[in-house]
C-alpha cells in the first residue's frame, strides 16, 4: 500500500496530536508517578570507599562506574551470586547490598545476614548471623562485629553470634531503644552506638503514666483492641531517660539528666572520642534548650555547652556534627536568627562563628572537605521555591554555589568532598543527574530522564504571588482547565495544607505539583494551591505567625487566594471547593464552619477537630498548653461550630489512625447529630493516618466524585 507524502504527514501529525491528548486515569493521577509514569532515576546510588567510583543498582545486579573515565562495569550480578549456591538456596531476586568496598559487602533476607566477597571473577556467599524474626530498629556496629536491636520493648546485642539482653523490662509500657516523643524534634531512632563500638546509648521511655488509647482492628471477628500510649495536649507526658550500656563490662549507666521528668531529650550525639555524650535537654514548654555534655562512663553532667531560649519555642531538629578528625569542634543547626543556619562551636571556647548567614534557610547538611576546610549544604538562598547546593570555607566564609540550573537540587557528597552527586528537577525537567567536581565545578552528566508525561494532555500552570495582610509574599500555583476557554466560567478547587513542616509550592516536576490537580483540570476545574504563613521553609517569622492561634492567620492568607480566584473572569465564584488532609483537613473543616459562605463543597481528610486531643509535643509547641492558652484552644475547636455548616462537607478518616485519632471525626459526627446538621462521612478500615497503595485510588475517586456531584450541577 502506498501513501502520498501529504497523507503520511497527516498520519504522523495526527498521531502526535492524539498522543498529546491522552488523559490520565484516576490510577495514574494518584499513583502513576510511582508506577507506570515513574521518572527514571539512579537506583541505590552510593560512593565507593576510595571516592573514585560509584555504585548503582540495576535489574539483577549492581554496576560500578569510574568517575574519571566514566567506564562502567558489572560489580556483581544475580548469576554470580547464585553460581555457588545450591538449588534450594538460590536467590530468586537480587538483594539490596551494602558494600564495605568493591570486593566485600553484605545483605539480609528473612532476618538472616550474609557476607559476599569477591574471589577472582566470582563472588562467594557465606552465612554471617541470624536475628530473631521479631527484631526491629536494627543498628550495625561500625566494625561489623554485631548488631543492636529491639524485640518488643527490650534491647538486645548480637555480637559475634553471642546474644545479650541489654534490658529486661517486664512492663511493656517501659520501652527501650525505640524512638521517643512521638518522633518530634528530628528523632528518627532510639539506639546510638559509640564511634569505638564500646558502648551503646539508648532511649528508655516510661509510659506508665500516659493514658491508654484504643486502636481497634475491625478485620477480626470479634474486633480486637490494641492500646497505644498517646499523650494528649495538657495531659501527663511520658518520662524519657538516656542509658549507656558498656559492652565489655555489661554494665548499664543512666545519664544524670536532672530536671522535670517530662522534659524532652533530643540531639543525642557521641563525641568522636567515645568518652562523652551530648544531649539537647528541652523543657516541656519547649522554650528553653540546653546542649549538655555528660561523662559516658559515669553518666555525670559535665557542663552546658550553650543554651537557646525563645518567647515562643525552640525546635531542635538535628544532632551535633563534629568536624573531621576533631573531638572539640562541631556544627550546630539553629533558627536563633530567624532562619536555620550553621554555627561553629568549640567545646572550650563556645561559639566560634556563624558559618552561614542570610534571610534564607539551610535545609540539609551534606558533608565536609577536610583538606579544603569546606562545608557543603543545601539551602533556599536563591528562592524559597528552589534548593541549591553550596560550599563554604569554615575559616574565610567564602561561599560558592555548586548547582547552576534552576530547580530543586539534592546532593550526595563523596567522603573526601571532591565530588557531589547532584540530582534535580524543575517545572519542565523530570530529572537530571550530574556528578560535579567540587573543586573545578565541572560536571559530568550521568542521567537525563525522559518526560513520562509527554503524551498526556497537560494544563497551563501559572505561578502566582499574592501578599498577606502584613505584606509577606505568598507563593501559589493556578492550574487552568485543559481546553481552557477564557470566555467560560469554571468551578474551582482549593487544595491546601498550610501547616508547619510542609511546603507545597516548589519549582519541581511536574510543574503542577500533583497529577491529581491535572486530572481535575482535564475534567474542567480550575485548581489553586498556595503556601500561607505557618508553612515550612520560609523562616521563623513566617512559621510562628500562627503561634497560639492555629487556623486563623492561615485562613486569612488563604482568603487572599480566594479573593484572587474570584477576581478571575473565568472562575465561577459560586462553585468553589476546598480539600486538604491532616492539617489541611483541619483547615478545610475550619473554612466550612468559620467562613461557611466561601466554599460550596469541602472534603476534609484525617482532620484535627479539637487540639486538646492531639499529641503533646506538636500541639504545645504551636499552641502552648490548654491550661495556658484556653482561648486559643476554644477558638480552634470545631466541635461547637458544626451548626454553622452551610455547604456540602465530606469527612474521611482512617479507622486505625494513630496520629489524628479517629475520635476527632467521630466526636464531630456526634456534634452534627446533636445539632441536626447533615454531612457526608467515609471511613477507610485498615488504614492509619494516610490512605496509601491501591486504596488511595479509591479515596481520590471518592473525592473527585464528590466535587463532580456538587460543583458541576
Amino acid at each position: 500500500m502506498k501513501f502520498s507524502k501529504i497523507t503520511l504527514l497527516f498520519m504522523v501529525s495526527g498521531s502526535f496530536l492524539f498522543a498529546q491528548n491522552q488523559k490520565f486515569t484516576i490510577a495514574e493521577a494518584v499513583n502513576g508517578l510511582r508506577s507506570n509514569l515513574a521518572v527514571k532515576n539512579i537506583s541505590q546510588f552510593s560512593w565507593s570507599g576510595d571516592h573514585k567510583a560509584f555504585y548503582q543498582s540495576v535489574k539483577n545486579g549492581y554496576l560500578v562506574t569510574e568517575v574519571q573515565s566514566m567506564k562502567q562495569d558489572t560489580l556483581v550480578s544475580l548469576t554470580q551470586l547464585n553460581k555457588n549456591l545450591s538449588a534450594e538456596n538460590k536467590l530468586k531476586s537480587f538483594p539490596r547490598i551494602t558494600f564495605i568496598n568493591q570486593d566485600k559487602g553484605y545483605f539480609t533476607q528473612n532476618s538472616k545476614y550474609f557476607w559476599i566477597e569477591k574471589s577472582g571473577k566470582d563472588w562467594k556467599i557465606k552465612d554471617w548471623t541470624s536475628l530473631d524474626e521479631n527484631a526491629e530498629n536494627t543498628e550495625l556496629l561500625s566494625d561489623n562485629s554485631g548488631f543492636v536491636y529491639t524485640i518488643k520493648n527490650n534491647l538486645y546485642l548480637n555480637k559475634n553470634g553471642k546474644i545479650t539482653a541489654i534490658t529486661n523490662d517486664q512492663d511493656e509500657n517501659i520501652v527501650n531503644g525505640k524512638t521517643v516523643h512521638q518522633q518530634e524534634f528530628g528523632i528518627t531512632k532510639g539506639i546510638f552506638v559509640s564511634p569505638d563500638n564500646s558502648k551503646i546509648a539508648f532511649y528508655r521511655m516510661d509510659q506508665t503514666m500516659v493514658n491508654d488509647y484504643p486502636i481497634i482492628d475491625w478485620s477480626t471477628t470479634p474486633a480486637t483492641n490494641k492500646n497505644i500510649k498517646y499523650p494528649m495536649a495538657g495531659t501527663k507526658s511520658h518520662h524519657v531517660t538516656l542509658a549507656i550500656y558498656d559492652i565489655k563490662s555489661g554494665k548499664t549507666t543512666f545519664v544524670n539528666t536532672e530536671g522535670d521528668p517530662e522534659q524532652y531529650l533530643t540531639a543525642i550525639t557521641w563525641n568522636p572520642d567515645s568518652k562523652t555524650v551530648f544531649i539537647g535537654v528541652l523543657n516541656r514548654d519547649q522554650n528553653d534548650l540546653r546542649i549538655n555534655q555528660y561523662d559516658a562512663s559515669t553518666g555525670n553532667f559535665i557542663k552546658t555547652i550553650f543554651e537557646e531560649k525563645s518567647d515562643k519555642y525552640v525546635e531542635p531538629q538535628h544532632p551535633l556534627i563534629f568536624f573531621p578528625n576533631s573531638t572539640t569542634d562541631f556544627l550546630w543547626q539553629s533558627q536563633r536568627t530567624g532562619f536555620n543556619h550553621l554555627f561553629h562551636y568549640n567545646l572550650e571556647k563556645g561559639l566560634v562563628s556563624q558559618v552561614t548567614k542570610g534571610d534564607w534557610i539551610v535545609t540539609d547538611f551534606l558533608g565536609f572537605n577536610e583538606k579544603k576546610k569546606e562545608i557543603f549544604y543545601a539551602s533556599t538562598q536563591e528562592s524559597p521555591m528552589e534548593r541549591h547546593l553550596y560550599k563554604v570555607n569554615w575559616n574565610t566564609f567564602k561561599t560558592d554555589r555548586i548547582s547552576q540550573q534552576s530547580g530543586m537540587h539534592s546532593g550526595i557528597l563523596s567522603k573526601d568532598g571532591n565530588f557531589i552527586y547532584d540530582s534535580y528537577s524543575n517545572a519542565t525537567t523530570p530529572r537530571i543527574v550530574n556528578l560535579i567536581n567540587t573543586n573545578t565545578l565541572k560536571s559530568k552528566n550521568i542521567l537525563v530522564s525522559e518526560n513520562t508525561l509527554k503524551n498526556y494532555q497537560r494544563p497551563e500552570i501559572k505561578n502566582i504571588t499574592l501578599s498577606a495582610d502584613d505584606g509577606t509574599p505568598l507563593y501559589g500555583k493556578l492550574i487552568l482547565p485543559t481546553d481552557f476557554d477564557p470566555n467560560k466560567k469554571y468551578p474551582a478547587i482549593v487544595y491546601l495544607y498550610n501547616g508547619p513542616h510542609l511546603q507545597l509550592i516548589t519549582n519541581s516536576f511536574p510543574a503542577s505539583g500533583n497529577l491529581w490537580y491535572e486530572f481535575m483540570a482535564q475534567r474542567g476545574y480550575v485548581v489553586f494551591t498556595m503556601d500561607g504563613r505557618g508553612s515550612a521553609n520560609r523562616g521563623l517569622k513566617f512559621e510562628q505567625a500562627v503561634f497560639r492561634n492555629l487556623g486563623e492567620t492561615e485562613m486569612n492568607d488563604q482568603l487572599k487566594g480566594v479573593a484572587y480566584l474570584k477576581s478571575l473572569p473565568y472562575v465561577n465564584a459560586d462553585k468553589l471547593g476546598i480539600h486538604g488532609w491532616s492539617y489541611g483537613g483541619f483547615m478545610t473543616t475550619s473554612f466550612m464552619l468559620k467562613h461557611p459562605e466561601v466554599f460550596k463543597v469541602g472534603v476534609a481528610g484525617g482532620p484535627v477537630i479539637d487540639w486538646n486531643m492531639y499529641e503533646i509535643m506538636y500541639t504545645e509547641r504551636y499552641m502552648d498548653s490548654p491550661q495556658k492558652n484556653p482561648d486559643g484552644y476554644k477558638q480552634a475547636n470545631l466541635l461547637d461550630k458544626v451548626q454553622n455548616l452551610k455547604g456540602h462537607l465530606l469527612m474521611i478518616h482512617g479507622a486505625q489512625d494513630n496520629v489524628v485519632v479517629w475520635q476527632h471525626s467521630v466526636k464531630f459526627l456526634k456534634a452534627a447529630v446533636d445539632n441536626g446538621v447533615q454531612l457526608d462521612y467515609f471511613v477507610y478500615p485498615g488504614h492509619e493516618h494516610n490512605v496509601l497503595g491501591k486504596d488511595r485510588v479509591h479515596l481520590m475517586q471518592k473525592v473527585t466524585d464528590y466535587f463532580d456531584e456538587y460543583l458541576k450541577k
